[in-house]
């Protein structure tokens, strides 16, 4: 893109960054709900959803254990690697499609134009389902894909797990084996999670999935078996994430360091805040997309392309 239309793509880009900033770490529904409206416009006019999408898969039987299976469609011609994205939503809300938005289609879409298939799984909701629920329908969602996604042109001995905020804590359970098996997935990506319920402010989203005896939170708590894992992570916390997500990074990092002697992958979104760096995916991939990328080449052995199934909109 040149000329008027590049100039105004830098412009949005540039407004984008401002709002972020004055958003800062700002989690009320009103600045949650602005910075997913922020990426909307650039995700509709780039193209949000996988050439082929199917919905609405029971992993399970419960009427939120669903997942979405993106691919490129009948044209695949061998195995590729698959991303199994875990939503976010304080552990009592959120949906692996918001409908009428391109969330969280657009990360399905982000991994078939990098040559994987994408999975976006719906999981059950505290207070209704409480701990260990979620890691134990992200067991669920990875068996389903393990058995199924050969069909849809995956490869169910390279999966890769992401999971944002609450997702990243339901991810890191079941890592830790909360959901009662032996994690199977390939590698896990944890994107701005908690993980140590001991040391960070206590609300009424934690204490609605987790239970509200504090002398239990150590133990329900996924980091020390999270650490014990062998199975590859990648940690990753956003510049204006708000300083709890950062220290809860900094608690796994120096776990995984105690534990080896070396620290996982770290991603630093540089310029995203909580919302924004997952919402950015696939418009501003500098900060979190291409460390994604790279860690998951190097644990599944793939070369990833860099095509895209549509024309890619200049970087943002």
């Amino acid at each position: 893109m040149t000329g008027e239309g590049a100039d105004c793509w830098a412009a949005g880009r540039l407004e984008r960054a401002e709002r972020i900033r004055e958003t800062g770490s700002d989690m009320s529904p009103a600045s949650i709900e602005a910075m997913f409206g922020l990426y909307r416009g650039a995700h509709e006019e780039r193209g949000c959803t996988a050439p082929s999408l199917t919905r609405d898969l029971q992993y399970g039987p419960g009427p939120r254990q669903r997942l979405d299976v993106h691919t490129v469609g009948p044209d695949a011609t061998q195995p590729a690697p698959v991303l199994v994205y875990v939503h976010g939503g304080g552990f009592v809300s959120g949906d692996k499609h918001l409908a009428g938005t391109p969330y969280y289609d657009h990360i399905g879409a982000w991994a078939v134009r990098h040559g994987m298939v994408g999975v976006t799984m719906t999981y059950r909701l505290a207070p209704q389902d409480r701990w260990p629920a979620g890691a134990e329908d992200v067991s669920s969602a990875v068996a389903w894909v393990a058995e199924h996604i050969g069909g849809y042109g995956g490869d169910p001995a390279r999966v890769v797990v992401a999971g944002h905020s609450a997702g990243a804590t339901h991810v890191a359970g079941y890592l830790a084996g909360h959901a009662g098996v032996p994690p199977s997935a390939t590698a896990a990506a944890l994107l701005s999670g908690i993980y140590d319920l001991t040391i960070t402010g206590r609300n009424h989203m934690h204490a609605a999935y987790f239970g509200v005896d504090p002398s239990k939170y150590g133990a329900r708590s996924p980091l020390a078996g999270l650490a014990a894992c062998d199975v590859p992570v990648l940690l990753a916390v956003a510049e204006f994430d708000p300083p709890q997500f950062h220290e809860q990074a900094s608690g796994a990092l120096e776990a995984f360091m105690h534990r080896s002697g070396t620290l996982p992958p770290l991603a630093y979104a540089l310029g995203h805040n909580h919302i924004s760096e997952i919402a950015a995916l696939g418009i501003d991939d500098e900060p979190l997309g291409l460390p994604m990328l790279r860690f998951i080449e190097s644990v599944t052995g793939a070369v990833l392309p860099r095509s895209e199934f549509q024309e890619p909109a200049p970087a943002a």
